[in-house]
Formats: C-alpha cells, structure tokens, sequence
C-alpha cells in the first residue's frame, strides 16, 4: 500500500525512468506517452501532459489519458499499437496502473507500470478482441464524487452497510461480488475462444495465458473452463493481490520476464472488470526487455 503522499502518478514516473534507462531510449524520441488509470492526479488536467513535463518528454508528445481499470491493458496496447501502425509515431510509452488500495476493504493493491512499444516493419500482427456492457457499470461503481453525485458532508459520515456490521461511507467503492463473479466466468472464456479462433490459433500454439488477476475462484474457473494447463497460466496473486490494470504487466515481469527475454513467445492477455469491460489480446512478443521490479 502507497504511503498518503505518493500518487500513481509517482509510480508510473519510477517505472518509466527505468525502463527508459534499460531501452537507452533518447527521451526526444518518444512520441507518445498513454496513461491508463482510474487514480488521476487530478480531475483535470490529464496526468499524462503532467508525466509529459516531468519526465522531461519534448513538446511534440502526443500525451492523454484513459480511464480504465482492470481491463486496461489490453485496451491500451491495441490504443498505441494502432497509433504506431498509423505511421508518424515510432515509439510510444503505455502506464498503466492505479492507486486504490485501502486498509478499510484490502480488495486492491496499488501499482505504476510502463509499457514501450516501438515500430517494427518486421512485427508479427496483434490480434484483439474488445468489449464493453455499460449495463453492468453498478458491479463495481465509486458513486459519490464525480458530477452525478457530488461529494457532500453526508457521504463522509460512516454508516451500517448490512447486517454484518460492515461500516461504509458514501465515497467508498461499491464492488457487487456475485455479479462480478458471474461477469467474468461467462464472459472471458469465450472471448478467448473467439479471438483465438479469429486468428487460426490454437491453445496449444499459445505458449502463456496472462489473466487479470482478480480473485482466485475467477481465475481458476476461467482456466478450467479453457482446459488451460496451470504453467501456462502464471499467477501473482498471493503477492500482489489485485493491481487493478497493472496486473498484467506486473504477471509477466514477476514470473515470466525470462521467458520473454528469449526469443519469440505467442501470449494471451485478458484483462476484465469495471464498466463493464474486457478485452484480450494476443501478441507476439519477442527478445523483451523487464526491468526488475520496483516493490515498496
């Protein structure tokens, strides 16, 4: 859990400055920079014009951000990726990642990652498959807030939330266990069957299988579903908990990063939560670069 001063912000800066360090890229060389992440340092403006000048980017940047949680990854992959392959960008970053851990209800845990994608004409194709149910946003919702429901003196005062005597207040986040569990295990294994199926790929020809990691009866369900191997389906939820958009990245730097060092490897990547939204991805990713991971 972040100390109160520090900001995703802080995080997605630290992880940038050394994966910058590892690439030896020239910070003038990168023409994009796309934070993904639900914890803004502020409402407005974007935090990636602020990470722009803080990190010392040129004025030419393209720099916005996206508000997505655990479905982020996918999502902001396919965003840079098709910006690249647009042509006029030759490298970009991706931070993605939040800051939503709280001692009140642990559910989350909080974590800053970056992502560079660079052009090559030589590049196998990412396949995508990206979905969104906005008639599910209640399933995981912070209500008070924003400008539907402003926060007043009345949402700061705790009340009984059940009749389990558990204590909420009006700015906590409102998470609907069932109906995520629900969500997730009918959604995602036949978002991978289909994508999958999209670009004449097997299981088997899969060689990891990244899920975001949100609880372990969603995980195992949806690998059992898919008649996944478990060390196909590498997992950190016993030490990281659920890093919301960040976990993703953080699976393949904490147990994969070797693999993924050397040579080619064909991985899936399923991210899946709030709005309600999932994608999955399915990439090639070759002789990558993982900085060690930064833990607090």
């Amino acid at each position: 859990m972040a100390p109160d001063w520090q900001c995703f912000s802080d995080l997605a800066f630290e992880a940038t400055e050394k994966l910058l360090e590892s690439l030896a890229w020239q910070r003038e060389e990168i023409d994009a920079l796309i934070v993904v992440t639900q914890s803004p340092d502020y409402p407005i403006p974007a935090t990636a014009i602020i990470l722009q000048d803080r990190l010392g980017l040129p004025h030419t940047t393209i720099a916005f951000d996206v508000n997505l949680g655990c479905s982020a990854y996918p999502f902001g992959i396919h965003l840079l990726g098709s910006m690249i392959s647009a042509g006029g960008i030759k490298k970009g970053i991706l931070l993605v990642g939040d800051r939503s851990a709280s001692l009140d209800d642990p559910i989350f845990s909080d974590a800053g990652t970056a992502t560079a994608l660079e052009f090559d004409e030589n590049a196998a194709p990412m396949y995508f498959d990206l979905n969104s149910d906005g008639s599910g946003y209640r399933a995981i919702i912070l209500p008070v807030g924003g400008q539907r429901e402003p926060v007043g003196v009345q949402h700061l005062i705790p009340h009984r939330s059940d009749e389990n005597d558990h204590w909420h207040r009006g700015t906590d986040l409102i998470l609907d266990g069932p109906a995520v569990l629900s969500f997730s295990t009918q959604r995602i294994p036949p978002a991978v069957e289909k994508l999958l199926a999209y670009a004449n790929t097997g299981k088997e020809e899969v060689d990891y299988f990244i899920f975001h990691q949100a609880n372990r009866m969603i995980n195992e369900t949806i690998r059992k579903k898919l008649g996944l191997p478990v060390d196909k389906v590498p997992s950190t939820l016993h030490d990281f908990g659920n890093s919301s958009g960040a976990s993703l990245p953080i699976t393949m730097t904490a147990r994969i990063n070797k693999e993924l060092e050397s040579g080619t490897k064909r991985v899936v990547l399923s991210g899946f939560g709030i709005g309600l939204s999932w994608g999955t991805a399915l990439v090639d990713i070759t002789n990558a670069k993982f900085p060690d991971l930064i833990e607090a």
